[in-house]
């Protein structure tokens, strides 16, 4: 059986790869040049709690066509 410590650890690490996840969906919906889609990649990536947020938050590029 698991004990605590690794049950918290497996359920942070869920979260962050959620939140990157929903991040780069949320990018990919977003008309950017390639250099601007490296940018926002990594700082999803290199800020794995707060990256996601930002990127979000901050709506580079414009909205792209559905």
């Amino acid at each position: 059986m698991l004990s605590p410590p690794e049950v918290m650890r497996a359920i942070l690490l869920a979260a962050i790869l959620g939140m990157a996840l929903l991040a780069a969906f949320y990018l990919r919906r977003r008309e950017m040049a390639l250099s601007e889609y490296l940018f926002w990649g990594l700082v999803i990536i290199l800020l794995p709690m707060l990256g996601p947020f930002l990127v979000i938050l901050a709506r580079p590029g414009k909205p792209g066509k559905f």
